[in-house]
């Protein structure tokens, strides 16, 4: 009856929901005689009541004839059957029913073979959910079972999973990764498949497996398909650092292990792609700076080795420079949001120099996540963490200066008033400046700072020439 129900819906909110000028394109393909259905990706959204992002066109006319068909066209990947129809509202890619012919490299077809038939092409999709497509009038063709596997929530592989996986490995990837976003289940044949299958993950790129492996990880609860990706193997091939904390016990302030400390805290932080790789990684060191000290567990200095680590991991999969940068300094910096009962005020300002001010709420929020794991610390934050933020609220307050960019004066201003040449000399004179005025906020007053620069300009130049 639910079947029924979607495929009269479809039908009735088609011409509503489908772009007119995807509607366009397949009733001229009609009009010339050729099949032509929305497929895929929007299809599944459409049956999800999500509002698609693209739209894909296939078709049984050859590339030639879609070329021939529309006035503005562009052979994005002619090669295998697909062309881009330019319309006045978007590009709308137009790829002929084909069949692929073997995959010698585990990721792309060796040839296609064009057919006529719609539901050959369907067979070569990945999955039951992706493999629908529907008419220019709303009719829904789908030969897999995709809508009962969208109703049971499962996700099945088209036929045999084996096969799909070893024409193309990146499927085992987007297995898991729909799992994820949509909160499915990976049917036992296929997931059996991909156990099976998962070393063929390394004839895939390194781009690829990590966008399929972000779009798992901002997923709304990515615990359960980490530990996917981990149970079938596809972890071991891409990020093997990680296994190392799977049993591998912390000590009298954790309730859990390693690996599962770090499920948990990647399930409590916000789906920011930054975010969730610092709580992924935060982590990754422990087991490797193991100290046991009079019967207790200690892993002195996790977090810079941590550090190290993140970014050989980072630069692996080709993440980009932002990004590992603003991952490696998280994880650095990720217990440092704790007052020491004899932290004075300028230390605190050293604190926030250090982690830096625009870096407080995400290592806040990395401070929370790493505490609900420890599943032994009660509320969100502890009292020393609540201290330290009072202090460094009343410290925001001051004319207090966090950055060498803060300073009442600037490199310029040093070179002119100490008569300095451009070199290391004026570097050194701020860093001296910005150590001061740490210590005494009261110190960042342009004519304060401008005595200082002439009084060190004056032993500088006559130790190392600089003096213009």
């Amino acid at each position: 009856m639910k079947d029924l129900f979607v495929r009269a819906r479809l039908r009735f909110v088609y011409k509503r929901i489908v772009p007119s000028d995807v509607q366009a394109v397949l009733r001229r393909l009609a009009l010339h005689g050729h099949q032509a259905f929305v497929v895929g990706g929007c299809v599944r959204d459409l049956v999800l009541g999500k509002k698609p992002q693209d739209w894909d066109v296939t078709t049984e006319a050859r590339p030639e004839e879609v070329a021939r068909i529309f006035e503005r066209t562009v052979p994005s990947g002619v090669k295998h059957g697909t062309m881009t129809v330019l319309t006045t509202a978007r590009p709308v890619e137009v790829t002929t029913y084909r069949i692929d012919v073997d995959y010698s490299d585990f990721r792309h077809p060796d040839k296609v073979v064009y057919t006529r038939d719609l539901r050959e092409d369907l067979a070569r999709r990945d999955l039951t959910i992706n493999a629908m497509a529907l008419g220019p009038s709303g009719e829904l063709v789908d030969p897999f079972g995709g809508l009962r596997d969208l109703d049971r929530k499962v996700i099945r592989a088209v036929g045999d999973p084996a096969a799909r996986f070893r024409e193309d490995a990146l499927r085992m990837m987007r297995a898991v990764r729909f799992s994820a976003q949509l909160g499915m289940t990976i049917e036992p044949a296929t997931l059996s498949a991909v156990k099976t299958d998962a070393k063929l993950l390394k004839h895939v790129s390194a781009e690829r497996i990590r966008d399929e492996f972000n779009k798992t990880l901002l997923a709304p609860a990515p615990a359960a398909s980490l530990e996917v990706l981990r149970e079938t193997g596809l972890l071991a091939v891409f990020l093997p650092e990680l296994l190392e904390g799977v049993g591998f016990e912390q000590n009298v302030h954790h309730a859990f292990t390693v690996w599962e400390h770090t499920l948990i805290a990647v399930d409590a932080i916000p789906p920011v792609l930054h975010l969730r790789l610092a709580a992924l990684l935060h982590d990754v060191a422990k087991p490797r700076t193991l100290a046991i000290i009079a019967g207790e567990r200690h892993f002195y200095d996790h977090e810079n080795l941590g550090a190290v680590m993140a970014r050989s991991i980072l630069r692996r999969l080709k993440y980009d420079n932002e990004t590992i940068d603003r991952v490696i300094h998280l994880i650095r910096h990720h217990m440092a949001l704790h007052l020491s009962p004899q932290m004075k005020d300028s230390a605190v300002r050293r604190l926030i120099a250090r982690v830096g001010l625009d870096n407080i709420r995400d290592l806040l929020e990395l401070r929370r996540a790493d505490r609900m794991g420890s599943g032994k610390k009660p509320g969100p934050v502890s009292q020393g963490t609540l201290r330290l933020l009072a202090r460094i609220e009343r410290v925001l307050k001051e004319d207090s200066a966090f950055g060498l960019k803060d300073l009442a004066i600037d490199g310029n201003d040093v070179m002119v008033i100490g008569g300095l040449r451009p070199g290391p000399a004026i570097g050194q004179i701020l860093r001296q400046l910005f150590e001061e005025v740490l210590e005494n906020p009261a110190l960042n007053r342009r004519e304060i700072l401008e005595a200082r620069v002439r009084e060190m300009a004056g032993v500088d130049g006559a130790r190392t020439g600089q003096e213009g």
